[in-house]
């Protein structure tokens, strides 16, 4: 009994680790945090191109200097424009050049302003780059519990050897190096990391690997290419005892690249576990969503020293090559344990956050919830639908409904960390409502390729989820997404009758839902007034059957 309840405790911890979003608990706001969220005019006027970030990594007094070399196009010409430029303190910029003048630098907090004087942008928009080389340095944030309470992680590995990396979703990419820290401006043309560690380290980043760097003064510089438009918090490098093994998986659109870096004592239980999951989760995944988003850059999986993080082609895995979330079934169905957590969920966010990425935080339940359901596809394509339901419905054990999924906008803040399991409900539901598998499934292939590589509003996919459906969503998706409320159906039986209606919702509330009774599955459309459906074969004590699927609530009441 007492190790139940240990377990129990633990997996309570866990969950609450898996929800817990790193600015969620604000209840005030600034104007940094104002100037962090939001487009200001320092934003507004220019639109990222292209980094080329290079750092030298100081391991012993876990600091890195540099410099980003930031390539960008003018949205709004015009001559004395002020860029804001984003890194966090500690971290401070040196200088920002062109290659020929140096330009006035103002700091406010968390905030650069770069005074470009009488410099006259007046090319439109995509025609011509500019370039500037932002030189910074310092000791970067710590991070106290990552992934969720994120920064630079300065740990060692099992022989008492450096390991290090970066965790930074919510905190933001400017807790290390300069760049405009806003999830809508992604460098539309890709990145460089280039990595110059001590020489008996290795560095991995995103993209592909490029060709040797120089070894000299004990040193050695890793440069990797990210071809596709990237999020700035998925930039990240690792640095390790790493060693390397590859295979190629034949996907929907080409050849897949897959490529996994893991400590070198690590090699063989990582070759047992990654070879039996990430291909079926290709597999699954390419089936439902369509084809992985990032077959230039490749796919990649990466050991890392925390639990795990969607690091676009360079997936950060930290679960300790076991089934289930750190060896637990989240949904206490037993589903959960028959595949490992973090290669799923955090492979799926390739599809969800980085192909399709919010331009607020605040909508990041489209990252969290579509990616959990994520989950539930995964289990169904193998194990059947059943089997997929049974999981949904335990992860739905789990949600508090304590406030809203969207949080406020503009100010860098996310809604409920019921955005994963409330979210995977939410969509769930709406399946139900469409009632039609296969169209559902053509909604989320249409979603990752009408929004292919693209950042997103909430409401872009709510939109077309009515749009494909040929269905009016939007009572649902403000139901679920904008209030606490889960909606009520009460009802009442006479013979052979039942009279229903919508509670515990927003004015306009409509969904529609299926009753079985013992002539079969009958349809109702209920609203906030009150209806009335003949039944076969029910009595006042005689309820009919309910879909379970959809996450609401029922009562009965009395005549």
């Amino acid at each position: 009994m007492k190790r139940l309840v240990s377990y129990f405790l633990v997996l309570n911890l866990v969950l609450q680790n898996l929800c817990a979003q790193p600015l969620q608990k604000k209840t005030a706001f600034t104007r940094q945090d104002s100037l962090r969220g939001g487009i200001t005019p320092g934003r507004a006027w220019w639109n990222v191109l292209h980094y080329n970030i290079n750092i030298d990594v100081n391991i012993e007094k876990k600091e890195i200097s540099g410099y980003n070399q930031l390539t960008f196009d003018v949205a709004q010409p015009g001559k004395n424009k002020i860029m804001q430029i984003d890194l966090q303190q500690p971290m401070f910029i040196e200088k920002v050049t062109d290659g020929n003048i140096s330009y006035p630098l103002k700091r406010e907090g968390n905030v650069y302003w770069i005074d470009f004087g009488e410099r006259d942008f007046h090319t439109a928009k995509g025609k011509v780059n500019n370039s500037i080389y932002i030189y910074f340095k310092g000791k970067p944030q710590v991070a106290a519990n990552p992934p969720w309470d994120g920064g630079w992680i300065w740990t060692k590995d099992a022989k008492g050897r450096p390991w290090a990396t970066v965790a930074c979703q919510g905190l933001g990419a400017s807790v290390w190096y300069p760049c405009k820290d806003y999830q809508g401006d992604e460098p539309e043309e890709g990145a460089i990391i280039n990595v110059t560690v001590p020489s008996d380290l290795v560095a991995v980043a995103n993209g592909r690997e490029g060709p040797p760097g120089d070894e000299r003064n004990g040193k050695k510089n890793y440069s990797w290419r990210v071809a596709s438009p990237i999020n700035n918090y998925n930039i990240v490098p690792y640095i390790g005892h790493y060693v390397k093994f590859s295979e190629v998986y034949k996907g929907e659109k080409d050849l897949l690249s897959c490529d996994y870096w893991v400590l070198d004592y690590d090699l063989e239980k990582a070759k047992k576990q990654f070879g039996r999951d990430v291909k079926r989760m290709l597999k699954a995944f390419e089936y439902w969503f369509g084809p992985y988003p990032f077959y230039e850059d490749g796919y990649k999986l990466v050991e890392s020293p925390h639990l795990g993080m969607e690091h676009q082609s360079a997936v950060a895995y930290g679960n300790r090559f076991q089934d289930g979330y750190l060896g637990m079934d989240l949904s206490g169905s037993g589903w959960g344990k028959k595949w490992d957590y973090i290669i799923i969920h955090e492979s799926g966010h390739e599809w969800f956050a980085n192909n399709i990425t919010t331009n607020d935080i605040a909508d990041m339940w489209i990252h969290e919830g579509f990616t959990m359901y994520s989950e539930v596809l995964f289990i169904e394509y193998y194990y059947g639908k059943k089997a997929g339901d049974e999981y949904c419905l335990g992860i739905r054990n789990k949600i508090a409904n304590d406030k809203p999924l969207i949080g406020p906008h503009g100010v860098n803040q996310e809604g409920s960390g019921d955005m994963y399991n409330k979210g995977a409900n939410l969509l769930h539901t709406i399946r139900q409502v469409i009632n039609d598998d296969e169209l559902f499934r053509t909604i989320l292939r249409g979603l990752n390729k009408d929004f292919y590589h693209k950042t997103v509003d909430s409401k872009d996919v709510e939109d077309y989820f009515s749009k494909k459906s040929g269905k009016d969503l939007s009572k649902i998706f403000d139901q679920y997404l904008r209030t606490t409320k889960i909606p009520v159906l009460e009802y009442k039986l006479s013979e052979n009758a039942i009279s229903y209606r919508w509670t515990n919702c927003i004015e306009g509330f409509n969904m529609p839902l299926k009753i079985k009774d013992q002539k079969g599955e009958i349809g109702l459309s209920p609203t906030t007034n009150w209806q009335i459906t003949k039944l076969a074969g029910v009595s006042p004590v005689s309820a009919p059957e309910f879909d379970n699927l959809l996450y609401i609530t029922t009562k009965q009441l009395s005549q």
